[in-house]
């Protein structure tokens, strides 16, 4: 068989004064624990540049890859959650691409990485990005169709979902990266890329949110507690934070929430309904993926209000809506799986250096690459109260 891809050459390859190789956390198939490989440098093409990975975040989407919840091409290397060191660009690469990532900038990656040239990239929806789902999520590769990455020992390829973050370089198309300020800390901003990005682009993009309106979100880790702060810095009147457990609901008032339901011991919906005048929230925020909080967030809104849903799901899980009142108070529902990365996540990074959310309250645990497993255990039993994050790089 012959070696595996053009880039088969890049078994040579190494940054100037670098390392030939480098680890990476595999996922070989579900049910079995991630294990530390050796890896051949991965090689970065044109408009694609190498980071060494600093930070990188533990996030229920990978969980559900983990759990064979959501098919994806294996073995892969997960992670998608990324901050770190800009240390070498493709060959060709853009001069302008360059000039705006030189090495050494400190970056944060978006994990929908846009190709910028599609149908949708082109209306300036990067977030439904074609070759993102056509080759990144169906394929587990770049948008050449090839992975970056290549084991150290044989060459196979192993694939990546979105970057493949947990290791300790990575390739990200230029598009997806941003600049971090140097006052911003590697471990804390990595939750930048995904879990703020996503509640970013469900209240700016998706629910189009106004100061004053009131906002529920329904599952408050990571993702939903990011959800509660953006949902206050844009300046919302009342913000619901809806779980079943006690302390992420206490770290909730620290996030932001003017109010906390305890779903285990109340009716969401009512008490949602109740804290509004009788009516439901202007805007209602999904951050879980099960059948049960789709339909409260679908009844938490207020006629003509917005229920947006954010909560990946296991694959043909169906979510149930009453059609009459969707018609006859026109409730309106939303999809939505993340923002924007060149519109947006710069923004982000602003948000973020103002202080307008706090990073180092969301990031509840940092552990080191080794412990990775462990954290995805624990965050499968419901243990991490905010965000996990990796440390991978000194």
């Amino acid at each position: 068989m012959p070696p595996h891809g053009p880039d088969s050459a890049a078994a040579g390859y190494h940054v100037a004064g670098g390392p030939s190789f480098m680890r990476g956390a595999v996922f070989w198939e579900p049910g079995r624990p991630l294990t530390l490989e050796e890896f051949r440098m991965p090689r970065p093409k044109a408009g694609e540049l190498l980071i060494k990975t600093k930070a990188c975040g533990v996030c229920h989407s990978d969980l559900h890859v983990l759990k064979g919840e959501l098919p994806f091409s294996s073995p892969c290397v997960v992670g998608h959650e990324i901050t770190g060191e800009v240390v070498d660009h493709g060959t060709h690469t853009p001069a302008e691409i360059i000039n705006r990532f030189p090495v050494g900038s400190h970056v944060v990656g978006a994990f929908i990485m846009p190709c910028g040239n599609c149908f949708y990239c082109v209306k300036g929806q990067e977030d439904l990005c074609e070759s993102f789902f056509a080759y990144n999520r169906a394929k587990g590769t770049l948008y050449d169709g090839e992975t970056r990455l290549f084991l150290r020992g044989n060459g196979k390829p192993v694939y990546m979902y979105s970057m493949g973050g947990l290791a300790e370089y990575c390739v990200v198309p230029a598009n997806a990266l941003a600049v971090l300020p140097d006052s911003l800390p590697y471990t804390e901003s990595a939750i930048l890329g995904c879990a703020v990005f996503t509640a970013y682009g469900a209240l700016r993009n998706a629910a189009e949110m106004r100061a004053g309106d009131s906002v529920a979100v329904i599952g408050v880790g990571g993702v939903g507690s990011s959800c509660l702060q953006i949902a206050k810095a844009f300046g919302a009147s009342e913000v619901i934070a809806v779980d079943v457990l006690d302390e992420k609901l206490q770290n909730a008032r620290t996030l932001g929430a003017t109010h906390t339901v305890n779903a285990a011991k109340e009716d969401a919906v009512e008490r949602i309904k109740e804290i509004t005048d009788g009516r439901g929230v202007d805007v209602a925020i999904e951050a879980l993926g099960k059948a049960l909080t789709f339909s409260q967030c679908a009844k938490s809104v207020r006629d003509g209000g917005k229920a947006v849903m954010i909560g990946l799901a296991a694959v043909n899980v169906m979510g149930e809506v009453d059609i009459t009142h969707l018609v006859r108070r026109q409730v309106k529902i939303i999809g939505s799986y993340g923002a924007r990365a060149r519109q947006d996540l710069p923004k982000i990074v602003k948000l973020a250096e103002s202080g307008a959310f706090n990073l180092q309250n969301t990031v509840s645990r940092k552990c080191k690459f080794e412990e990775a497993n462990g954290a995805y255990e624990d965050l499968n039993q419901g243990k991490i109260v905010g965000r996990a994050v990796v440390e991978i790089m000194e």
